[in-house]
């Protein structure tokens, strides 16, 4: 029993630190769940259509979650990794900064796949999922019979990889282990695989030809989903957090990073990933502010077109679509507001909060002092104004503490610190 109760402690204070810093985590969320019945069922459409795209060769589309700061979008990702998870998708939860920049595909993959959570595993994630597959069950023959088409646009590296990866998973783990490596996001040369090939009698058998960082992150995407499959798994879930950063960056960069966002969404021409479910969060007033008061929906696409050169006119067609799934003008059926919470919402929450506190510091947890209802809908000013009233209380028992709320603003000016190049910014370099 003590050991429970340890436990017990140890989670609930680990919520309570989640809570007042503004990070939920896996502590916060199971003890609090969502209030956001809309979304989750959405989501879980969107799993289920994800599933059954694999099959169809087809795209779920994405959806994008709209909240004020501080409303709870990042607590409703993570909620929604729990349901992914439960429904045995890998989920990655990724968050938009310099080093995972939405513009660039390479960067991106990396930082899904490093995030990348494996259902009922531990270890990294694409080891746990290729350590799960069953070279004679009928979804590895699908996958393997896919990987091998020719017109399913993949370098021919990957299905290199799968044939050597297969003979070499009980002999040699340094070559496993490099192979797994290379579906991760990192580099492979063509010395070491044409020996490896040359070894098997199959140094003809595969072109290896030269692949662009960009292109061979989208064959990445478009792979390590279906080799989830494959391995038992229903499909990739891709949860994205703070995407209004894209506002700070260059001309360009927001051209590109709209013209990726209305890629993972499933509306460009031409262009599926089957098995991928995707989820970005933004803030509610990114579109009045950028795309309109930037006038980014006329300027980019404009500027584009006027260049004269095909790859622009291409992304001012990209970038316009990306738009689109953010206008809050025209709400589109893909974008999703959180709702505000509701007063019965507030009450289940504070006393449920109030349990985990008086658990976690053994405190007996007095109700809030001042419990009239703030002005704001943002759900992040009551929980953390119940825990600093509550933290003061306690180390100062005699303190009244008063409590005075501002609102934040949101930053949407161009910050040259973002503009770092693409891996392959010009298309030229290719991996060899």
């Amino acid at each position: 029993m003590i050991g429970v109760a340890s436990d017990g402690y140890v989670h609930d204070r680990r919520a309570i630190e989640a809570l007042r810093s503004g990070v939920p985590n896996n502590d916060a969320v199971r003890a609090l769940g969502c209030a956001q019945p809309e979304i989750e069922q959405a989501f879980r459409g969107q799993l289920m259509a994800a599933a059954d795209g694999v099959a169809a060769n087809s795209q779920a589309p994405g959806i994008l979650v709209s909240g004020d700061f501080g409303s709870g979008k990042s607590h409703l990702l993570e909620y929604l990794m729990h349901v992914a998870l439960e429904q045995r998708f890998v989920c990655s939860k990724v968050i938009i900064s310099k080093e995972t920049p939405l513009h660039d595909p390479a960067k991106l993959y990396r930082s899904a796949i490093r995030a990348a959570v494996v259902p009922d595993r531990k270890g990294s994630a694409l080891t746990e999922v290729a350590s799960s597959l069953n070279f004679s069950s009928e979804p590895y023959a699908d996958f393997y019979r896919w990987v091998n088409q020719p017109d399913v646009g993949l370098n021919s590296r990957f299905p290199a990889t799968v044939f050597l990866y297969e003979c070499e998973s009980q002999k040699d783990p340094e070559v496993r282990d490099r192979i797994i490596s290379f579906w991760s996001g990192d580099p492979l040369g063509v010395a070491p695989l044409r020996a490896w090939l040359r070894s098997r009698g199959e140094a003809g058998s595969y072109r290896l030809e030269g692949v662009t960082a960009w292109e061979l992150a989208l064959q990445r995407f478009r792979f390590a989903s279906r080799l989830m499959v494959a391995a038992g798994y229903r499909g990739w879930a891709l949860l994205v957090d703070e995407v209004e950063l894209i506002g700070r960056y260059s001309f360009k960069q927001r051209a590109r990073s709209y013209a990726e966002l209305g890629r993972w969404a499933g509306k460009l021409q031409g262009e599926a990933y089957p098995g991928l479910a995707t989820v970005f969060a933004i803030t509610s007033d990114f579109s009045e502010n950028v795309v309109y008061g930037r006038n980014d929906l006329e300027v980019i696409p404009g500027k584009l077109r006027a260049s004269g050169v095909d790859a622009d006119h291409l992304l001012a067609s990209q970038a316009e679509r990306g738009m689109r799934l953010i206008d809050d003008r025209r709400k589109p059926s893909q974008f999703l507001r959180l709702s505000a919470p509701e007063p019965a919402t507030v009450d289940h929450t504070r006393s449920r909060i109030r349990e985990l506190y008086e658990s976690a510091y053994g405190w007996p947890t007095p109700h809030p002092s001042s419990d009239e209802r703030l002005t704001s809908t943002v759900m992040r000013q009551y929980v953390r104004r119940w825990i600093n009233e509550w933290d003061l209380r306690r180390l100062y028992r005699d303190y009244e503490p008063h409590m005075i709320v501002g609102e934040f603003e949101m930053d949407y000016s161009e910050d040259r610190d973002l503009d770092v190049p693409m891996e392959d910014d010009a298309g030229e370099r290719a991996v060899d």
